[in-house]
């Protein structure tokens, strides 16, 4: 049976792990972890992330749990003895924020495979998912592929489509993408034996940027329709698109509907 390094932070990778756990087509020897609040490159002071999941609760003492703070200055290179000691077929990143370092994806004899929530090379990059529904798409997808160098460029494994309905919220395409992810990697670990590796052509990547809570705010002067899709882009479970008032607060507008006058 391989042998498995997980690293994850979020519902998302809660829902995949405990699809592993159930299937038995792995054997998990250690997760990796954060904190809710974590420092990362693009933000001066720590975020946090609003779709948590603590890992530790869904598993069993006879897995390692290591929790890499980043507000200690801790990284997940200073646990390359701990992941070479366990000599893994595959890092499975599923739900993580930070890079992960070349020295760490070669400790596994298969490499660093992770899922990203579009059909790359479309859509690399932060928050793919809402950056899809900001921009009107009626499809995207999520593609298991083996980390490279760069942001979502390495070689893709597989891939699935799946459709944005005119009424999905991001909740509801979150929830399409992760059981279309939970069925590519279980299909290719069932068929471990005829996996192939294609390459991306790196020139048709475009990397977009991450996004944070304040990137929510309403341009009112946009469309009706582009405001909807604004909207229903960063709804619950997310922070959520606002107006300011003329006293500095925020109203968040959590759903909408278009009306012909």
């Amino acid at each position: 049976m391989l042998k498995v390094v997980f690293f994850g932070c979020t519902k998302f990778s809660e829902l995949i792990l405990k699809g592993l756990q159930k299937e038995g087509l792995v054997d998990i020897k250690a997760i990796f972890t954060i904190p809710k609040n974590f420092n990362i490159s693009y933000n001066k002071e720590p975020v946090k992330n609003s779709n948590y999941s603590d890992l530790s609760k869904i598993v069993d003492n006879l897995i390692e749990v290591h929790k890499v703070n980043s507000i200690k200055g801790q990284r997940i290179s200073d646990y390359y003895k701990v992941i070479e000691s366990i000599n893994p077929d595959i890092i499975l990143v599923m739900g993580w924020y930070f890079m992960v370092p070349k020295k760490i994806r070669e400790l596994a004899k298969y490499g660093a495979w992770g899922i990203h929530a579009s059909l790359l090379p479309d859509y690399a990059g932060g928050a793919p998912l809402v950056w899809a529904i900001i921009e009107g798409q009626e499809k995207t997808g999520v593609t298991l592929f083996r980390l490279d160098d760069g942001v979502d460029d390495g070689d893709i494994i597989a891939q699935k489509e799946i459709q944005i309905a005119p009424e999905d919220s991001i909740k509801e395409v979150y929830e399409k993408a992760t059981n279309a992810s939970h069925e590519i990697l279980s299909n290719t670990l069932l068929n471990f034996d005829n996996i192939t590796f294609t390459k991306q052509d790196k020139s048709k990547i475009k990397v977009y940027p991450q996004r944070s809570p304040q990137d929510g705010e309403i341009d009112l002067t946009l469309s009706a329709k582009k405001i909807y899709n604004f909207i229903r882009a960063q709804s619950f479970p997310y922070p959520g698109a606002f107006i300011k008032t003329t006293d500095g607060r925020k109203i968040i507008i959590d759903k909408a509907r278009i009306e012909n006058v």
